[in-house]
């Protein structure tokens, strides 16, 4: 068997992109205006600990890679990455979820839809494939992720499996 690369997407947002450094930008502007104001205190100290937060969302979660090959799904969001090997695929879909979940924020999050465990990779304005798992890895049961094609990034996992 063979690694050869059969799909490649990069995907990103400027939406989402915008929104978490305008965030690093507003904890970043509070977290001074309290320590300039001479206050250096448990408030000031959330605001640095926000700033941080969304200085890494704005930096890990600009882009989402996908990588089907002949052996796996290979999805990569900065740090993160995440391999689904064929043989542990049960089956495909395109994700359909609540309004609320389906919108629950961009990035990597876990939730439960239908009583499983799902990792979920996502940028908010784009559609999404939903694999079913045989078997978890730790409590996760299904992995679902954004994508500009899921009716051809289906058709390869469909052949694949």
């Amino acid at each position: 068997m063979s690694d050869e690369l059969l799909y490649h997407e990069k995907l990103s947002s400027q939406r989402t992109t915008v929104l978490f450094l305008a965030l690093t930008l507003l904890f970043i502007l509070l977290y001074n205006w309290r320590v300039s104001s001479g206050h250096l205190d448990t408030l000031a100290v959330v605001f640095l600990a926000f700033f941080i937060f969304f200085l890494f969302y704005s930096l890990n979660y600009r882009t989402l890679v996908i990588q089907i090959t002949q052996e796996s799904v290979r999805l990569r969001f900065g740090i993160f990455k995440w391999t689904i090997p064929f043989s542990n695929i049960e089956s495909a879909c395109i994700d359909v979820v609540p309004a609320f979940k389906k919108y629950g924020g961009a990035g990597i999050h876990f939730m439960t839809v239908n009583k499983r465990y799902r990792a979920s990779f996502n940028f908010l304005e784009y559609p999404r494939v939903l694999i079913a798992l045989k078997n978890k890895t730790g409590p996760v049961q299904d992995i679902s992720f954004s994508t500009r094609q899921p009716e051809e990034v289906l058709q390869h996992i469909h052949d694949a499996i």
